[in-house]
């Protein structure tokens, strides 16, 4: 999931996506790591890696101890690609699109991590999260994007944060504020290429 340039397919979203699968590799760069991934049509971001994707994992600072943590929309899989580079991480990416944690799978097979590829009701209902990291699908809509947060965002763990990146002109500002009437802690963390990362924290109970 994403809010994606105006040019992404709208199928990206869709649990069957319509289009041919058409495979092709691409590869990127993060702090001297490079990695390899295998994409598709019919997926977010199909022929790169998401602008949006790369502002979220350059700006924001991995997690340094054990944990478990959600990709929500993991697409292809190169957040949870990255997040499961520690063997203690233990990583849940989640997705409606099959084809996308088909992908995830495979592109996270050799992971030193744990790694997990769900759709969303797969998930068990008591697990909770030390951070959720996502690149949210903006353009499902604005009530459809709050239920989804409203949804998963409870389930950080006590003094969790989550990690969203959304691009300025498609309301990351105005979603900033809604969080913020939520009850959320919401700090505008960086800002890149049109992008804003926010961070959202949980207090601690």
């Amino acid at each position: 999931m994403s809010n994606g340039p105006a040019d992404q397919p709208e199928h990206y979203f869709s649990e069957q996506p319509a289009v041919d699968d058409r495979e092709r590799a691409i590869a990127f760069d993060l702090d001297g790591v490079e990695y390899e991934l295998t994409t598709s049509t019919g997926v977010f971001s199909g022929s790169r890696l998401d602008p949006g994707t790369s502002v979220l994992l350059h700006k924001v600072v991995l997690p340094d101890t054990a944990g478990v943590f959600l990709d929500l929309g993991c697409g292809y899989g190169p957040i949870t690609k990255v997040l499961a580079q520690r063997e203690d991480a233990e990583v849940w990416a989640v997705d409606v699109n099959r084809r996308a944690l088909d992908l995830t799978r495979r592109n996270t097979e050799k992971a030193p991590g744990t790694v997990h590829v769900a759709v969303p009701e797969d998930v068990p209902a008591d697990l909770r999260f030390d951070e959720i990291w996502s690149n949210p699908p903006i353009k499902v809509g604005k009530e459809a994007l709050h239920d989804l947060l409203d949804t998963w965002l409870p389930r950080l763990k006590d003094g969790g944060v989550a990690w969203l990146v959304v691009s300025k002109h498609l309301g990351a500002d105005s979603l900033a504020r809604w969080l913020t009437e939520r009850g959320w802690t919401v700090d505008k963390h960086a800002s890149a290429k049109g992008y804003r990362v926010l961070r959202v924290d949980r207090a601690e109970a």
